[in-house]
This record gives C-alpha cells, sequence and structure tokens, in this order.
C-alpha cells in the first residue's frame, strides 16, 4: 500500500466516523426535548446545523437525514421518519451550500452561519408544513404546527451557532473540520 492510498484511506475512514458521529448526535440529541410555551425544542437541529457546516453536504445532509429519521422509528413517530429523512438532509444540504456563498459575501463567519440557518430551517417549517397538510391530509390543521417549528427553528439557529463557535475555538477539534 503506496502513502497516498494511506492517506486517502484515513481521510475517508476519518469522514466516515464523523459522519456516524454526527448521526448519533442527531438522534440522541432529538431525545432531549427541552418545553416551549408553544411546543418544544430539542436538541437534534443544533446537531444538524453543525454537522452541516462541519461536515460539507454530503456527509452533512446523510448525518442530519439519517440521525433525525432513526429517531423518528425509535419514539414510534414512523408516519413522520419518510419526512424527516428529506426535510433534515435538505436543512443540511442548504444550510452546508449556502454557506461558503455567504461567508464570501458576508466577509464574516456568524452572518454566514446565522443566514444559512435561516435558510435551511425555513425548510424545516414549509416542508413539515407540506407534509401535514398535503401528505397526512391534515389541510389547514397543519397550521397549527408553524408557531412550534418556527420557534424550535430559532431555537436550533441560535445554539448551532454558539456550539461552532466553541467547537472551532478549541485548536484540537478545529483540526478535525
Amino acid at each position: 500500500m503506496t502513502s497516498v492510498q494511506t492517506i486517502s484511506n484515513n481521510t475517508a475512514t476519518r469522514q466516515l466516523c464523523l459522519t456516524a458521529l454526527f448521526a448519533a448526535l442527531v438522534c440522541a440529541g432529538t431525545f432531549v426535548a427541552v418545553p416551549l410555551p408553544i411546543g418544544y425544542f430539542n436538541l437534534g437541529d443544533i446537531f444538524v446545523l453543525c454537522g452541516a457546516w462541519l461536515l460539507g453536504p454530503i456527509f452533512g445532509a446523510s448525518a442530519a437525514a439519517v440521525g433525525s429519521a432513526l429517531a423518528d422509528v425509535i419514539m414510534g413517530y414512523v408516519a413522520y421518519a419518510p419526512a424527516t429523512f428529506v426535510i433534515k438532509g435538505c436543512i443540511a444540504l442548504a444550510a452546508s451550500l449556502l454557506f461558503p456563498v455567504l461567508l464570501k459575501l458576508c466577509k464574516k463567519d456568524t452572518p454566514a452561519r446565522l443566514l444559512s440557518a435561516i435558510a435551511g430551517e425555513a425548510i424545516m417549517v414549509g416542508g413539515y408544513f407540506l407534509y401535514e397538510s398535503v401528505f397526512l391530509r391534515l389541510g389547514m390543521g397543519a397550521a397549527a404546527s408553524l408557531p412550534g417549528n418556527t420557534l424550535q427553528a430559532v431555537c436550533g439557529i441560535i445554539g448551532a451557532n454558539l456550539l461552532v463557535r466553541i467547537l472551532m475555538a478549541n485548536k484540537t477539534i478545529r483540526k478535525y473540520f
């Protein structure tokens, strides 16, 4: 085995391990529910966004989709698992693709992360509304979940921005991303 193959295999192994780690964090974080005045907030969205920014579009979206859908299945929300797989994957995909573009425009890390997270979480709010109104046939009754999902999105955006700043401040952690 040449040194190029070793480096390539180590990089692929590291990427696979980090993707699995974030899928597990998303899944486990979804179980940590914080009650809010309207609905609840879970830590899963924080890890969806952090995974998007740290792992990139393919691996970040994969971790978000698998971890979130698995949590739905484990918690008994099987009817939501297919939608969650697509919606959470799209959140991570949007946030990870928009971040570098916004970073070039904004020239600052925090506004670029905030804007990319807002775009991603807008997909979540709209995606669940669409799924509930059309596929679960709730019609306009699905609008009842909009305030709770929006509040969950805001908490996820704030939490992810705080967590990624903490992680990137640590040199040991930063070298893996």
